[in-house]
């Protein structure tokens, strides 16, 4: 059974940092695409960081220069660095892995940004 657990949300100040950590229970995680989605409340559910199996990054405006995504293949881990944070940047994130008709999701973790 596919598992994908997150961790490390959790209240900070605008302008702080949080590193989210992505644990899955994937036989082939190497060969995955990974990425980090959030959803405000009201809002849809909207990729903020993607990384492809061979490493390659991409993220949308609205973070770019202030949040990093990695993957650890030996630990089967994929984390968000996030910078600078925002109160728009409060949600909950959820972490995803896709390959073929595989489409896995964890169950989230909630990034409070608020003085």
């Amino acid at each position: 059974q596919v598992q994908l657990v997150e961790s490390g949300g959790g209240l900070v100040q605008p302008g702080g940092s949080l590193r989210l950590s992505c644990a899955a229970s994937l036989s082939l995680f190497s060969v995955y695409a990974m990425g980090w989605y959030r959803q405000a409340p009201g809002k849809q559910r909207e990729l903020v960081a993607g990384i492809a199996s061979g490493g390659r990054t991409n993220y949308p405006d609205s973070v770019k220069g202030r949040f990093t995504v990695s993957r650890d293949t030996k630990k089967k881990t994929l984390y968000l660095q996030m910078d600078s944070l925002k109160p728009e940047d409060t949600a909950i994130y959820y972490c995803n892995a896709q390959w073929g008709n595989y489409d896995h999701w964890g169950q989230g973790t909630q990034v409070t940004v608020s003085s």
